[in-house]
């Protein structure tokens, strides 16, 4: 344990768990002491109000979800003819 608190991983415990230089460690309080693990970080993807009503249209699956969709997209904002999608059939 190093003076800021730095604990060094032994290198054949790292190439097992695949931990590699700068990679994301959880560090978990358990009653017996502490349990470190790789951590896996995902990318959030943030849709602009347009994207979510492509999605909201292109998804609806008869007349009446369709009907709905167009409904939510005009509270947002939005023609729903101005966005490009594919009513359902």
């Amino acid at each position: 344990m190093g003076k800021r608190g730095t604990v060094v991983i032994p290198a054949r415990m790292r190439k097992r768990f695949g931990i590699k230089e700068g990679d994301l460690v959880i560090a978990e309080e358990r009653e017996d002491g502490i349990l470190i693990r790789p951590a896996v970080a995902l990318p959030v993807e943030a849709y602009t109000p347009e994207r979510v009503a492509e999605f909201l249209l292109t998804n609806a699956v008869d007349a009446d979800d369709y009907a709905r969709a167009v409904a939510r997209v005009k509270r947002m904002g939005l023609n729903p003819d101005a966005i490009p999608h594919v009513p359902p059939e």
